[in-house]
């Protein structure tokens, strides 16, 4: 990976250990539904090569879980699809929050650091770079947030994928529960205006009453309605200068 030649070594080391110390509270949450993925990834029929392959290659938590419940469930590809793309749509806008601070990065460092990016080291690098005004040392910053949840993730599931292959009912553990509390952990802060309290009525309420829809549509209605919403309401409700809603 290209390095600038004004980067010091041990400055970049702090802020690259920094970032994976800051990530650390979400690894904790994170590693339970990485168990519970691998090990339904097996029990949905996957074999344990994919399973493993699908965290190595897609690295997207949610949409892992929710495609291989609608494998287990013989849903058509073109809907695993769709239903994937658009959970995952939500990436396109951390990425468009975070390009202004990461301007002036090669394609060397944006593609891993594009490619790495999740709910959590998002959240993580939110509030990091608020602190770090030089563009070296947040790109540091962000990769060891980044590489701290992609190990985590992969170990998780390969731990999943041994237990899935011993236990017969993983998900009877209920461990899958702790992805809720941690993204609650993380939505919460993140809720500093109209807009963003909009977003997050309109696709849990969304969430709850399509539950019962097939091939798990109601996430993907809640996605699109709660997106849609908070653009409209960015648009109705314009922040002031200073950032307050």
């Amino acid at each position: 990976m290209p390095s600038s030649p004004t980067t010091q070594p041990s400055s970049a080391r702090t802020h690259f250990w920094q970032g994976a110390k800051d990530t650390f509270p979400l690894l904790v949450g994170a590693l339970p539904f990485g168990l519970i993925y691998g090990a339904l990834g097996i029990a949905s029929g996957l074999s344990p090569a994919a399973t493993a392959a699908m965290s190595l290659v897609v690295f997207a938590g949610s949409a892992q879980f929710i495609a291989v419940s609608l494998i287990a469930a013989q849903t058509p590809a073109v809907v695993i699809a769709l239903t994937t793309f658009v959970v995952n749509a939500r990436h396109i806008l951390y990425s468009a929050t975070l390009a202004p601070q990461l301007k002036g990065l090669s394609t060397g460092w944006l593609v891993p650091l594009g490619f790495w990016l999740t709910d959590e080291s998002f959240v993580v690098a939110v509030k990091g770079f608020e602190e770090r005004n030089q563009l070296e040392e947040r790109k540091w910053y962000l990769l060891g947030s980044e590489l701290a949840m992609y190990t985590n993730w992969f170990a998780a599931t390969g731990l999943g994928i041994l237990a899935g292959q011993a236990i017969d009912d993983p998900g009877s553990w209920g461990l899958d529960f702790a992805l809720v509390v941690t993204f609650i952990g993380m939505l919460v802060p993140m809720v500093k205006g109209r807009p963003e309290l909009l977003a997050v009525l309109v696709s849990g309420v969304t969430a709850v009453l399509g539950y019962g829809l097939p091939h798990r549509a109601g996430l993907l209605l809640a996605a699109v309605l709660g997106v849609l919403s908070g653009v409209l309401a960015e648009r109705a409700w314009p922040r002031s200068k200073a950032g307050t809603p």
